[in-house]
């Protein structure tokens, strides 16, 4: 059977500021469904990276009086830097200002569209942000201004070149409808299919343009042919995800074995440039297309937009050094929906670390170990068929069906795992993170059933299987835990001791806890 192949991308973050907390969760989304798809043996390719080129770019630079080029690295430093920090697995950071690796593809794909007859030549008159890096429409501002950025659009005519965009609605369209081109989740479908219909069911798209004059922004990727012209910011910047892969260089193994993209996770503020621009890109170079967009949400600061002026603003680092990077990935994979809009405050992040990881899995953890010391030395020995029944679920017969009253091995391996499976795999990590603490909540009820700090006084035998069902069920959890708490997973391996990975009989050998696991923040 040949080896599955998964291919995951973040978009490339634009180098004109450091990372804030919507970028950190794109991050570990992506992070965790990468480490998901490795521990199940798909060969997988994450990429990330850094969007380098344009007229933010410049503008930024200009303001603090130093090049383009030393403006981004430093802020690509910084990004690499959060990636570190956050224990992100990426397997390549692609910059576009790289004219090795990034360049190449990007001048092969639009030769392919000029090839198909999808670029020429025009003036483009009208309004551009330059906090989208975008042209915009009249009917798309709010008030004369954007509405992403809350600024007025400045007016622009110059000469361009165009790609042909109507061309492909019809098509993009029809990819939408029958799912061959997924959007996930489906209300981001029916945006861009209402958006490709217009207004009176004709094709709402027109073409775009895909360069700027040289002049204007004397920092990007020379359009093939004609240097007084640069390739557009988003022109460039699409192909990195192909470009990364070896496209357009003399070794495009990486192309060949893992495009097209599996998922590509990204921000809905972007999701137009990422569901009309690049599959029509890909049509037009015969390029097949991604199989799935993951689009998530915005993240809110007490229920409103973060604002420096509102003095909301809340940064990844502040929570990693507080309360370590798992913490804040736990948070990121367990308590926000992959597709909807999110909301945090420091309060809040409190609350649920207590409740969750202190409280919940670290207190656990640490009474387990506690009760296998001191009972027995730290060797605990036993089996599946002698853990015990949860007692709690003998009475649960329309809750859960047949694995009423089994132990927690049977709910583990015929309960547990395979919807832990199913929602990973689906990538709804929150509804995968949701399974380990319910699985969890039946380690500590297992506790509440059988008391062994008691039961020990008068069955030691039966206390034995009572902490070895318990270790077994932590084992689990750990196994669970490395695409979402990979430190914290390794720690829960090495501290339960398994001696066999996946046989029913197993010593567990103990390590003592020297401090726990989450210390409580009061």
């Amino acid at each position: 059977m040949a080896e599955k192949k998964f291919y995951i991308t973040t978009p490339i973050f634009y180098a004109n500021a450091e990372l804030h907390l919507g970028h950190t969760y794109t991050l570990v989304l992506s992070d965790v469904l990468a480490r998901y798809h490795r521990s199940i043996g798909d060969k997988t390719f994450f990429l990330t990276g850094s969007d380098e080129h344009g007229d933010k770019i410049v503008r930024a630079a200009q303001k603090e009086d130093i090049g383009p080029q030393a403006f981004v690295n430093k802020n690509v430093a910084k990004m690499q830097e959060l990636i570190k920090e956050l224990g992100i697995s990426n397997d390549l950071f692609i910059r576009t200002s790289n004219q090795e690796h990034h360049w190449p593809g990007a001048k092969k794909l639009w030769h392919a569209l000029e090839e198909a007859g999808d670029i020429y030549k025009g003036t483009y008159k009208g309004l551009y942000c330059i906090g989208c890096e975008s042209f915009i429409t009249e009917k798309e501002l709010v008030n004369g201004k954007c509405p992403l950025h809350d600024t007025e659009p400045e007016h622009i005519e110059e000469e361009n070149y165009f790609f042909k965009l109507s061309k492909y609605g019809p098509e993009i369209k029809r990819l939408l409808l029958n799912g061959e081109f997924k959007i996930t989740p489906q209300s981001r479908v029916n945006e861009i299919v209402s958006l490709i219909s217009g207004a009176n069911g004709e094709s709402g798209l027109g073409d775009v343009s895909i360069s700027r004059p040289e002049r204007a922004i004397p920092w990007g990727i020379p359009a093939p042919n004609d240097p007084t012209q640069l390739m557009y910011v988003w022109c460039d910047a699409l192909s990195n995800y192909i470009s990364a892969l070896g496209y357009g260089t003399d070794n495009e193994e990486n192309f060949r074995t893992f495009w097209p993209a599996d998922i590509q996770i990204l921000g809905k503020d972007i999701l137009r440039f990422h569901a009309l621009l690049w599959p029509a890109f890909l049509l037009s170079a015969r390029i097949p297309l991604p199989r799935e967009l993951l689009v998530h949400g915005f993240v809110n600061s007490g229920g409103k937009k973060m604002s420096k002026s509102l003095g909301n603003v809340l940064s990844p680092g502040e929570f990693i050094s507080e309360y370590g990077r798992d913490a804040l990935r736990y948070y990121l994979t367990r308590e926000v929906s992959p597709v909807e809009d999110w909301d945090l405050t420091r309060e809040k992040f409190k609350e649920v670390y207590n409740a969750n990881l202190a409280n919940g899995l670290g207190n656990l953890v640490s009474r387990t170990l506690k009760m296998a010391e001191q009972y027995f030395g730290g060797v605990v020995t036993g089996d599946a068929t002698r853990v015990p029944s949860i007692k709690s679920k003998m009475s649960a017969v329309e809750t859960f069906g047949d694995i009423a009253g089994m132990n927690i091995p049977y709910i583990i391996t015929n309960d547990i795992l395979p919807r832990y499976h199913k929602h990973m795999s689906a990538s709804e990590i929150n509804k995968g993170a949701d399974v380990i603490w319910e699985l969890i909540g039946h380690l500590d009820q297992f506790v509440t059933d059988y008391e062994p700090f008691k039961l020990v006084k008068t069955d030691k035998k039966a206390t034995e299987a009572i902490i070895w069902g318990l270790l077994y069920g932590l084992r689990e959890v750990g196994r669970m835990l490395v695409p979402i708490m990979p430190d914290t997973a390794e720690k829960i391996e090495i501290l339960v001791g398994a001696s066999s990975a996946l046989a029913d009989e197993a010593v567990f050998n103990t390590k003592a806890l020297t401090e726990p696991l989450f210390k409580r923040r009061d």
